[in-house]
């Protein structure tokens, strides 16, 4: 989808920017005078927050929510409900705010609308803010990843427009059902052949018990997304489904158009045509996909391995089943080299709306100060006592996930983007219950061993802007509709060779040459 072109702000409120800005060194302790400078913000200022929300509720002026987060960070947060939705729905409603003149003082951006923003003066330059009004922020972020946001910076300045999202360990992995293997007598598979072979056992050996045959071997999402599982095996960078840049043959290549990926959809479209794949992939969306995984349905799917006792909790919840999920290691398929794929320098975590209106834009720095402050995140992530915690013997323990109940912390929760892999999973194991413990070890056990087929891809903190001008390229329009045609059997995998053809000929040569160099000025 193309982004509503944005009109610049008045002369005014750039002005009022400069005027906050000033000229400030880098501060180096989060306790030194910087950190006050935003002390003297006007407690009655609240401020509008947009970012993930997968189905909790708003958090409303007067809220218990509202009420923790000013009292915790000195803020008052208006973030209303924006259903996420694969981030599909929450896009088109940020760009309707947008174009409306109603932009969030802070918000997620995504799919690489920062560049149009940046471009047209309607977020905030942060290059001298951070270092003054936000020095948690300034030193979370290592200087390295600064100079490659810098190098990012659409205006072509070396200027800060974004706070980036920083993961210092690998996410995602393919999940199997354990306890369906245990049940059926089988073993982990190693190879893609035993792989296929545990499929047609969970397609046809009742592994849930129901009688109903209704299991779903493995399966995935609208526009080919969250079965990265399937592509993982053979070298294809792929980010929650979305192909991604690494080396091939040496050099810096799109993964769409590589021939790892013509034999990972000749593979998924086999899958397909013998019923090893959930027929409604291509369908799904997340609350379908999610749905049918805490039903008791699917043997493998792929996510988060942190979010394992999510997926836990709803499947008891659901149909009583107690699960056991583990990581799938890469199974071997000759020729390829396996990896689940990662990425440390993320896509943009926060932008600053420029406003004219200073209290706001204090007010949003001295949020995101408090909120990148060590000492507040264990608070953060355990949220509201009664909503999202309780105490047990002295202890502060997670309550189960309710989305009917809870208004949506984990959006101010910085250890989810900032934090490495042992404070996460310190973090889960000290604020669980006796009761969820199980569910929590699993969590940390297949965060643990995703490490091992992880790999950060060369592509990692390339900027969107080098699909400039060619929208259909960034937004992968060519790429899901072959994709998907050829999953579903309508075209025949020889068709993947047109779509490469289409690809360089549409844009694909002029992107390929701006990402590689890219690549080579960061090598520099």
């Amino acid at each position: 989808m193309k982004l509503k072109k944005m009109g610049l702000l008045s002369a005014a409120g750039v002005l009022a920017i400069t005027a906050v800005t000033g000229c400030t060194g880098n501060t180096k302790s989060s306790e030194s005078p910087a950190q006050n400078q935003t002390a003297g913000v006007d407690d009655n200022v609240d401020i509008e927050v947009w970012g993930t929300n997968i189905g909790y509720k708003p958090i409303t002026k007067g809220s218990k929510t509202y009420d923790f987060i000013k009292q915790k960070l000195g803020v008052g947060v208006i973030s209303p409900y924006v259903e996420w939705n694969g981030g599909t729905n929450y896009l088109n409603q940020l760009n309707l705010k947008i174009a409306a003149g109603e932009t969030p003082d802070l918000f997620l951006p995504y799919q690489g609308i920062e560049n149009n923003l940046a471009k047209n003066g309607a977020i905030a330059d942060l290059t001298d803010l951070l270092p003054k009004y936000a020095p948690n922020v300034w030193q979370a972020i290592p200087q390295d990843v600064w100079n490659v946001v810098k190098a990012n910076d659409p205006t072509g300045q070396g200027r800060i427009y974004y706070i980036p999202n920083i993961i210092d360990y690998g996410r995602y992995a393919g999940m199997i059902r354990q306890d369906w293997l245990d049940k059926l007598g089988l073993q982990m598979p190693k190879t893609q052949e035993d792989f296929v072979k545990v499929l047609e056992a969970f397609r046809d050996k009742d592994p849930n018990g129901n009688g109903q045959k209704d299991d779903l071997p493995t399966g995935g999402r609208q526009e080919a997304r969250w079965m990265d599982h399937l592509f993982a095996m053979y070298g294809v960078a792929i980010f929650e489904g979305y192909p991604d840049w690494d080396l091939y043959d040496g050099k810096l290549t799109y993964s769409a158009v590589t021939p790892n990926m013509k034999a990972a959809l000749e593979f998924a479209a086999k899958l397909y045509k013998d019923g090893l794949l959930d027929k409604e992939s291509l369908l799904n969306d997340k609350a379908k996909w999610d749905g049918k995984v805490t039903a008791n349905k699917a043997g493998v799917f792929f996510q988060w391995a942190e979010q394992t006792n999510l997926y836990l909790d709803g499947l008891q919840k659901n149909t009583g089943v107690k699960g056991n999920y583990t990581v799938l290691p890469i199974p071997e398929v000759s020729g390829y080299k396996g990896f689940y794929t990662a990425k440390r320098r993320m896509d943009p975590q926060w932008v600053l709306k420029n406003s004219k209106d200073q209290a706001k834009l204090l007010a949003s720095l001295k949020l995101l100060n408090n909120m990148y402050d060590k000492k507040n995140w264990k608070d953060l992530y355990l949220g509201v006592e009664g909503m999202h915690y309780t105490m047990k013997d002295g202890k502060a323990v997670k309550l189960p996930d309710d989305k009917s109940t809870q208004e949506n912390i984990g959006l101010f929760n910085p250890a989810s983007s900032v934090a490495t892999l042992d404070f996460t999973t310190d973090l889960l194991k000290s604020t669980a219950s006796a009761d969820d413990m199980w569910m929590v070890d699993q969590s940390v056990r297949n965060m643990q061993g995703a490490q091992k087929y992880a790999k950060f891809i060369a592509g990692d903190g390339m900027p969107a802007n080098v699909y400039d001008g060619f929208a259909d390229i960034q937004n992968r329009t060519m790429y899901v509709e072959y994709a998907s045609k050829i999953i579903l059997g309508q075209y025949p995998i020889s068709k993947f060779d047109e779509f490469v053809d289409k690809w360089n000929k549409s844009g694909g040569e002029e992107v390929t040459k701006r990402a590689r160099d890219w690549y080579a000025k960061m090598k520099k």
